[in-house]
């Protein structure tokens, strides 16, 4: 019996440390090609940091863990941008579940350094560099203090974030920052000192060969194959971010030329509309206008519901204040206010304005879309009141297929029953807009008539006949 249970016991110990060495195989070969068959994707930031990198990295890490990836790459090519944006991006690769990585292919300045201390892992393409985060205004000048005090948290919790790693010192095991926050500091304050590094009278930005030596890069790469290769990923399936068809065409349809031409179809079709009541087909324009205009705005998450409302308010004011109240007063001024305002407000990403006051921004990112706009619209009118006279009035071919014309000449029998009144000279009001046609009292009696030379007239506007033509009685405004 103590044979037998010697002989169990002799084998138990055999089969598990037969188990341990099958396990010791499979962590070695898990540690030597620990992304085997890896989903890698490739996330770009190639551009200053702002609202909208925000809701592009939101999309790629999105569509990352869709595929399941292994890791995350993010090609960083950036000098930096809005701190809030950067901060963002920052909070969302340290929760990323997936490892990150960074590789700097060229620069990570500023917000850049912030967001690539966030990843896992650094790479570098040589001649890159990481650091120079004092936080600025537009002009270049370093903000006041309070905004460098939580920078310089913001990069020290960042590197204390990713641990402390063992290392061996005089036969002892010291733990150590894996990325030391002092150094993180200094990227930002020139008068943190780092011993044989900084001497606390400069900003920290660091080579790629100083990267590594300090231990915020894990090695140099002069493209995303060789760092695959370097972070031994060697099988592997790229995946990189591509704007889908959609994205693609809203990008095109917020290219600033074409949203120029998007006001100026706006303006035109609304003025041609005012011109020629009825037609329909100006009005369809200046709405496609402003489809086109705002639609991509919206998708691109610039456009807010109280812009589109506020370019609706100034079209209703300006209508109002045309047919509803004579001349041209308080409403119309109102009325274009508004639309330029909705307009130009429409272009603004709305989180950036409160960088504004502080100096972070210029005030050219608030002028510049008003600008546009301002530019656009009277370019718009200027235009239409050019084509309005060129080819909706006098005799042009574009006139007769456009607008109903009709001529009743005595030579093919038709007899003015208004030519013998007499009326050129007299003074009336208008009983209605002209615009051009509409109808004048004169001694009482209601008149049909139009505006001389087509001209629009408001309503309750005193006018002096000057001539009494084929029927229609045509008037001037009467001089104040």
């Amino acid at each position: 019996m103590h044979k037998l249970c010697t002989a169990i016991l002799f084998h138990l110990l055999l089969f598990a440390a037969a188990v341990s060495v099958r396990g010791a195989e499979i962590s070695a070969r898990e540690e030597a090609a620990p992304y085997a068959g890896a989903t890698v994707y490739l996330l770009p930031i190639r551009e200053d940091i702002m609202p909208a990198t925000v809701r592009q990295v939101t999309r790629c890490l999105e569509e990352a863990t869709a595929l399941n990836a292994s890791c995350v790459i993010i090609d960083m090519n950036t000098y930096g941008g809005v701190l809030d944006a950067a901060d963002s991006i920052r909070t969302m690769l340290l929760d990323y579940p997936a490892p990150t990585i960074a590789f700097i292919n060229n620069q990570a300045a500023s917000a850049g350094a912030l967001i690539a201390l966030a990843a896992d892992s650094i790479y570098m393409r040589p001649g890159a560099s990481i650091g120079a985060a004092t936080v600025v205004d537009g002009s270049g000048a370093v903000m006041p203090d309070k905004y460098q005090s939580f920078m310089r948290s913001m990069m020290r919790a960042t590197a204390e974030a990713h641990g402390r790693v063992p290392s061996a010192e005089r036969g002892d095991t010291v733990w150590r920052w894996r990325r030391d926050p002092q150094i993180a500091e200094a990227m930002v304050s020139p008068s943190t000192a780092v011993p044989d590094l900084a001497d606390g009278t400069q900003v920290v930005t660091l080579t790629a060969d100083e990267a590594i030596a300090w231990g915020f890069c894990e090695g140099k790469a002069s493209s995303v194959e060789e760092l695959l290769a370097l972070a031994g990923i060697d099988d592997y399936t790229l995946y990189e971010y591509a704007p889908s068809w959609l994205d693609r065409f809203i990008g095109f349809l917020t290219n600033p030329t074409l949203q120029a031409l998007f006001i100026i179809l706006i303006i035109g079709g609304i003025y041609f509309e005012l011109q020629t009541p009825g037609v329909g087909f100006p009005l369809v324009v200046a709405i496609l206008g402003a489809v086109l205009y705002f639609a991509p705005l919206y998708a691109e998450g610039l456009a807010a519901h109280w812009e589109l409302l506020l370019f609706l308010t100034g079209i209703v004011l300006i209508i109002l204040e045309i047919f509803v109240t004579p001349g041209f007063g308080v409403l119309g001024i109102l009325g274009i206010v508004a639309m330029i305002t909705g307009l130009a407000f429409a272009l603004i990403d709305t989180a950036l304005l409160r960088y504004v006051p502080t100096g972070e921004l210029p005030v050219s990112v608030v002028l510049g879309p008003f600008l546009i706009v301002i530019i656009s619209a009277g370019v718009g009118l200027l235009l239409s009141i050019w084509f309005g006279n060129r080819f909706l009035r006098g005799k042009s071919g574009l006139r007769r297929r456009v607008v109903l014309v009709s001529d009743m000449k005595p030579a093919d029998g038709y007899v003015s029953v208004a030519a013998d009144r007499g009326l050129t000279g007299r003074e009336g009001i208008t009983s209605t807009p002209l615009r051009p046609a509409g109808k004048v009292v004169i001694g009482g009696r209601h008149y049909e008539a139009a505006g001389d030379d087509a001209a629009f007239i408001g309503k309750g506007i005193a006018v002096i006949v000057t001539r009494d033509e084929n029927g229609i009685l045509y008037c001037r405004k009467k001089e104040a």
